[in-house]
């Protein structure tokens, strides 16, 4: 009964299928091919509602909290949380690359026929005035067909501030409305995970598949150096913060976490796992409904220090394979520019190519990149697991900020 019970847990199922997917990759090599379809519908249902959750989750958390005399405060302590905390896992990331070395003694002669340049068109990041004017939307509807997120997130955060000062009986039912709106949506989310399993089956095998076994045994250093920073930032590190700027238990936190952390783990998105995220954080750990909906889908949004880990251990892990000598000039670069790329992520699944920006910021050669994406989807979910954790801590710090929080739980 106990085996049974298993079974059915979701996050077992994601890792049977990810340990199944390796073995066919393995076996039939390019052959997987065949399964990137299951992949590529599992990926294409999560992103047909990534657009509409955030737009009506983020509308409704302004619309609660625009009203507040503390919204201002609350949303700079955010972007603030965010900023730090981003940095903070870049610089954990270059420390942990320094002193264990993932890219030492590393022969890629058996896979230099992978290599390519395609890539460095890609890596130009916008200037700062560039980033502040291209995040204003000219016309709405357009970024919402081309999916840029942090246009449709402007919008709806000034959407929402709008409804809030509209007169009571005016936005009482717009706001239940929205709410009615995010339901549907978190029914939806909860249906696609049903297939989560046979969806990354389907991408293991392809990814293993097509680029080989010699590709994933060359990276298996830097991937546990990897999961080991990552531990450390989610075990340690966040863990302090709630000790220190809130009255949360941690042990209750990190038991809480464990359900959406699976979420994230099998769709390697932080969007999709926004539904369950704020479920966790309103119920199992009572933060106010204002401040979920406000800092959770912000924060699916930019908030991705798991990501700023990757990008920063990749940046150690090629200059080492290269030979590159790093100086204080290339670790600041890599820190900025790592800071920056994760917080212009869209919380969405796929190959990283911001990791190329990281990479020639501070001239470290990028022919290699495809040598990480044999383990690009493992790499990607469990840097989600720790994105959303993030939201989640700063969450709970901010609504212990909030002493007006209790109130706004009504609309």
């Amino acid at each position: 009964m106990l085996k049974y019970s298993l079974l059915k847990n979701t996050g077992i199922q994601i890792l049977m299928a990810m340990v199944l997917g390796t073995v066919v990759g393995v076996l039939m090599g390019e052959n997987a091919v065949i399964f990137k379809p299951l992949g590529d519908i599992f990926i294409h249902l999560i992103k047909m509602l990534v657009i509409p959750l955030v737009a009506f989750s983020m509308i409704s958390g302004a619309a609660n909290l625009g009203d507040s005399p503390t919204a201002g405060k609350l949303g700079m302590y955010t972007i603030l949380f965010f900023l730090l905390t981003s940095a903070a896992a870049v610089a954990s990331a270059i420390f942990a690359g320094t002193i264990f070395q993932p890219g030492i003694g590393i022969d890629l002669s058996s896979v230099e026929h992978m290599f390519s340049n395609k890539y460095a068109a890609q890596g130009a990041l916008p200037g700062f005035m560039e980033t502040i004017v291209g995040m204003i939307p000219v016309n709405i509807f357009q970024s919402l067909g081309d999916a840029n997120i942090l246009q449709i997130l402007i919008f709806c955060l000034f959407f929402g501030i709008a409804l809030s000062k509209l007169p009571k009986e005016t936005r009482t039912p717009l706001i239940n409305g929205l709410e009615g709106i995010i339901q549907a949506l978190i029914w939806m989310v909860k249906a696609v995970m049903y297939i989560a399993p046979i969806g990354v089956f389907g991408l293991m095998a392809e990814s293993i598949g097509t680029f080989g076994f010699n590709a994933l045994v060359l990276v298996i250093k830097l991937f546990i150096v990897y999961v080991g920073t990552i531990g450390f930032f989610g075990f340690i590190f966040y863990p302090v913060l709630i000790k220190l700027f809130s009255k949360m238990p941690v042990m209750k936190f990190l038991s809480a976490m464990k359900k959406p952390q699976t979420v994230a783990l099998s769709t390697a998105s932080s969007m999709a796992t926004l539904p369950v995220t704020i479920e966790t954080c309103e119920v199992d750990l009572q933060i106010s409904k204002s401040t979920c909906s406000f800092v959770l889908p912000l924060g699916a949004t930019i908030n991705m220090s798991g990501n700023a880990i990757y990008y920063g251990l990749v940046a150690i892990f090629f200059a080492q394979i290269y030979g590159v000598h790093l100086g204080l000039t290339e670790y600041l670069a890599i820190i900025f520019t790592a800071t920056l790329g994760a917080i212009g992520q869209a919380g969405v699944p796929g190959p990283s190519f911001l990791v190329v920006a990281v990479l020639l910021a501070a001239g470290i050669p990028i022919e290699g990149l495809p040598l990480l994406f044999a383990l690009d989807r493992i790499f990607d979910m469990i840097r989600t697991a720790l994105n959303i954790t993030g939201d989640a801590v700063c969450a709970v710090i901010v609504d212990g900020l909030n002493p007006k929080h209790d109130t706004l739980k009504e609309v």
